[in-house]
């Protein structure tokens, strides 16, 4: 059998559970919301994700993520989530027979058994609830199934890795934060979190948690990445890196263009944490300062560092599609998942730690977190 038969047969059983798509901001910043003009049934040139490719990618579960930009606070915040959200309901509306709105474990199975990919929710960034546990739990109401704590700026409650540190991790309120999200049965998503409040998410903790969208700062030395002791609680924890696959994220090389790009825009008043301002500017200086190349094996490096230090019941994937202006070579959108498994089979990663991989520890760690908020609810 050739790996790419071996890989095809592997995703029929194991399909892909990814962490992390930016797909409903992608369709508010391009139509508006307007499917008609947007209609994911067919094959884009203007996005990442379609219902094609997600089927070429061996995609049969997706984390869709409900940002919102740190800009938006307050009530802005929350109804932009709220916008985001109805995105989702929408589409899972409109193509009855491709997507299946998931909000357990045992969703997603049925969906998979019905040849649909499973949908879910995610909110990005802890600023999308406003600072109330009662926004937090009509969002889990409505079918987010992980939040952000933070996305690049902080929040009042949690520091963020990518602004200054304030609190040195989670205020009390933050702790109750996540305890809430404990109860719920609503996964603590720690992408974005500065390392402080990682460690200390751990600690509060009493489900597994999860990155949707981080690699292995190890590998790459940059903030959004996840240092080697966190890694390591993950084995205790029963978490789960779901491994990204942004440049600036995966290869040393363009996370330095990166970071000069940041200090030219710094001369300029420009914070790289504000992605409607930097983004707009990065895609001028590249014209003179071109963004180094990064490939599939960029991404291999991640997923390797994080099963060896973390585990091979720890690993998953994340890739951020929609949600980065490009990609590695070999992995440019949705369809790569087979290349990159693929290449971990070439490794020797045998069926088994494949399958863990692709979504057999995402599936673990969501049917954990329903086992510990029934616990909670049943205790009182």
């Amino acid at each position: 059998m050739t790996t790419a038969a071996r890989i095809a047969a592997l995703l029929e059983k194991n399909p892909v559970w990814d962490g992390h798509n930016d797909l409903p901001w992608e369709l508010r910043e391009q139509s508006s919301y307007d499917l008609d003009a947007v209609d994911i049934a067919q094959r884009l040139t203007t996005t990442h994700t379609d219902l094609p490719r997600l089927r070429e990618g061996g995609v049969g579960a997706q984390f869709w993520s409900v940002y919102v930009p740190a800009r938006l606070q307050g009530g802005g915040a929350v109804t932009a989530t709220l916008e985001q959200i109805d995105c989702v309901h929408r589409l899972v509306e409109r193509y009855p027979d491709a997507l299946q709105l998931a909000l357990t474990a045992a969703d997603v199975e049925r969906a998979w058994s019905r040849g649909r990919i499973a949908s879910l929710m995610g909110a990005e960034g802890g600023h999308s609830i406003d600072e109330s546990l009662g926004v937090l739990r009509m969002l889990h109401a409505l079918g987010v199934r992980y939040m952000t704590l933070t996305h690049n700026d902080n929040v009042p409650w949690a520091d963020s890795g990518t602004d200054d540190e304030v609190l040195g991790g989670l205020s009390a309120f933050g702790e109750d934060v996540v305890r809430e999200m404990n109860r719920l049965g609503m996964l603590v998503d720690l992408s974005h979190t500065s390392a402080g409040t990682m460690r200390h998410a751990l600690r509060v903790t009493s489900a597994p948690v999860i990155f949707s969208h981080s690699s292995a700062r190890a590998v790459c030395d940059v903030p959004r990445n996840v240092p080697d002791d966190v890694l390591g609680t993950l084995a205790t924890n029963g978490g789960v890196c779901m491994v990204t696959f942004v440049p600036q994220f995966v290869s040393p090389a363009v996370a330095e263009w990166r970071a000069a790009g940041a200090d030219a825009a710094a001369a300029e008043g420009i914070r790289n944490a504000d992605i409607g301002t930097f983004e707009p500017f990065m895609k001028q200086w590249q014209v003179a300062h071109p963004q180094p190349t990064s490939t599939l094996s960029d991404v291999v490096a991640h997923v390797e560092h994080v099963r060896e230090v973390a585990g091979v019941d720890h690993v998953g994937l994340g890739g951020d599609y929609d949600g980065t202006p490009n990609l590695p070579e070999g992995l440019e959108d949705v369809t790569g998942y087979p290349r990159l498994l693929a290449a971990l089979a070439d490794n020797g990663w045998s069926d088994a730690d494949l399958g863990k991989l692709t979504s057999g520890n995402t599936l673990r760690v969501l049917r954990d977190a329903e086992s510990v908020a029934t616990s909670a609810r049943a205790a009182g």
